[in-house]
């Protein structure tokens, strides 16, 4: 068996810079060839950090998610209640408490702010993109280190992922961490084993605390499967049962054994309806066909979707007892086929599938000729260089909900961004001619992770749309601090957020049925209620829809808009 030292030393060098042999005559290695110096990567690693974490507050929270986890985040701060989550200030029990303990501890050490709000995302992101380099280079080599840490970076998904507010970042470190630990587990000798394996059943509790059992259903599911295709029940000898479940549950068990005691009834709601009615049944109204997420798969792995037929070579295995490439692959599959299989689909769901894309197109890469990795840079140059001539058309897709003024940026942005990958492709294209591969994959994966900044910034036009930011602002100087704010018969998830306070909801219901059931002195249900409930106020506020404006307006209720657009209306009481 090799050592870990021999195992570091079959690195990219050690194939010849991708098969130059097939490539014709040998060149004489430069030290470009060799590899990027530790200088050049560490200025490299600092840009990316700069990158990353500088454009997290730059742009306003959007509707729904960024608006409901920052809201339930600053409720936590504001209440100091630990344990029982609250949007809007009634009780909401749809996933765990660790996304909102890691977000008020951002907005009580930040400031409230965009940027606190996205900090855990961005920094889960983060780390997961230095966590796929970190594997790929223990169990192949610092080259290929360096080029797995650049796909993942430069991935689109992750990447964009990493810049909104959801909970699928954090899972996904988690989820990422558990799989790589295993990886290393599998590959290194005996006396580190046991402490991988514990490391993996950690990740599994964090991922369970931020999403929901799914953080021990997608790493569970992969072991018996790798070890039924496999015929091998290494994986399963070497898992440390015991000592892995007190971990685990030393982690997941406080907050859920917390949580039920101060609220009966979570416990069936949780697991029963948000996750086996969730994933069985259409009730939140998330359908999607069976191949809804083949397209998001496809586009996701940009600029690297070509590579995904690499993954399927046979190689990779080295000396471990089971081969990384087979773990990958099956990891991403189950993944892939488990939520399209879901009655609940949303765009980020297969996010944890990329980390593994990331080393599964790494490891590949080392076993790649100069050309075939010349023949990859076709696809993304063609794509982007079609979305950018699509975008010379911006003004056919206009709408009320998406006027001109606000596509036109992001046409701008769109053909910066294709203007700099192609730059990035041409770039690749020459350093390949002379069979300098890690300084092609870091040209690409950085002027593409630079293009899906400037398509983010360019974003915040159209994202305000679905923001409360620009109406929050336009009520301070008609209300105070004791005048009631009402949502009617609509909310938007970030107004509690910009209006740094909660409202009033009027016969609406949606994710907050339990919580108004709990609590129904928190709401109104009907609209003749709210009437008469505006009427007796000396002072208050309001948010609409311009339907439901209307038939208050034909009432007669005494209203003055201060902010409007297509779709919603903000009214005070004169």
């Amino acid at each position: 068996m090799k050592t870990a030292a021999g195992r570091r030393q079959h690195s990219d060098d050690a194939t010849r810079l991708a098969a130059g042999s097939r490539a014709g005559p040998a060149r004489p290695r430069s030290a470009d060839a060799m590899g990027v110096s530790s200088k050049a990567l560490a200025a490299l690693l600092l840009l990316l950090g700069l990158v990353w974490f500088g454009t997290l507050g730059t742009r306003a929270l959007i509707h729904p998610d960024e608006g409901r986890y920052a809201s339930l985040a600053l409720e936590m701060a504001r209440s100091g209640d630990w344990v029982t989550p609250r949007l809007n200030g009634l009780p909401y029990f749809e996933k765990p408490a660790l996304q909102y303990w890691i977000g008020a501890l951002a907005f009580l050490g930040f400031g409230v702010s965009e940027f606190s709000a996205r900090l855990w995302p961005g920094l889960a992101g983060f780390l997961t993109v230095m966590l796929v380099g970190f594997t790929a280079r223990r169990l192949w080599g610092r080259e290929t280190g360096i080029r797995a840490l650049a796909v993942a970076a430069s991935m689109t998904w992750i990447e964009l992922n990493s810049h909104f507010l959801t909970l699928d970042a954090g899972l996904t470190l988690f989820l990422t961490l558990a799989l790589c630990a295993v990886l290393l587990a599998n590959a290194g000798p005996p006396q580190a084993r046991r402490r991988w394996i514990w490391l993996a059943w950690a990740a599994m509790g964090g991922a369970v605390l931020s999403k929901g059992l799914v953080g021990i259903v997608i790493p569970g599911a992969v072991l018996v499967l790798v070890s039924l295709w496999r015929r091998d029940a290494a994986l399963w000898r070497g898992m440390h049962w015991l000592s892995g479940a007190m971990i685990f549950l030393a982690i997941t068990a406080p907050w859920f054994v917390l949580v039920s005691l101060r609220n009966p009834g979570f416990s069936e709601f949780f697991f029963i309806h948000e996750h086996f009615a969730r994933y069985l049944s259409d009730v939140h109204n998330r359908e999607g066909a069976w191949w809804y997420y083949l397209p998001l798969l496809l586009i996701g792995m940009l600029p690297w979707t070509s590579a995904l037929p690499w993954l399927f070579r046979p190689g990779g295995g080295g000396s471990a007892p089971i081969a990384p490439r087979h773990l990958l692959l099956v990891w991403c599959a189950f993944i892939l086929l488990f939520f399209s299989a879901s009655s609940s689909k949303l765009p980020s769901y297969i996010l944890p599938m990329f980390p593994a894309l990331s080393l599964g197109v790494a490891m590949a890469m080392r076993d790649a000729s100069a050309e075939a990795l010349r023949r990859h840079l076709l696809l993304p140059a063609v794509l982007w260089g079609l979305a950018a001539l699509a975008s010379t058309q911006s003004a056919r897709f206009a709408s009320i909900t998406a006027p001109p003024e606000v596509l036109a940026p992001l046409a701008s942005g769109l053909r910066s961004g294709a203007a700099l990958v192609l730059a990035g492709c041409a770039f690749a294209w020459w350093c390949l001619g002379r069979r300098r591969v890690t300084a092609a994959v870091l040209g690409l994966a950085v002027t593409h992770a630079l293009a899906v900044v400037l398509l983010l910034q360019a974003h915040n036009g159209y994202g305000q749309l679905k923001s409360a930011a620009t109406l929050a602002a336009a009520l301070p100087p008609s209300i105070t601090p004791d005048t009631p704010v009402f949502a009617v018969r609509d909310y938007d998830q970030t107004l509690p957020f910009y209006l740094r306070r909660n409202v009033v909801l009027v016969d609406y219901e949606d994710e907050f049925a339990l919580g108004q059931r709990r609590e129904p002195d928190k709401w109104i249900p009907t609209l003749d209620e709210f009437v008469a409930r505006w009427q007796a106020a000396p002072r208050a506020a309001a948010y609409m829809g311009a339907a439901t404006w209307v038939e208050l307006h034909r009432r007669g209720l005494p209203m003055r808009i201060v902010f409007h657009d297509p779709r919603r209306v903000v009214v005070v009481k004169p």
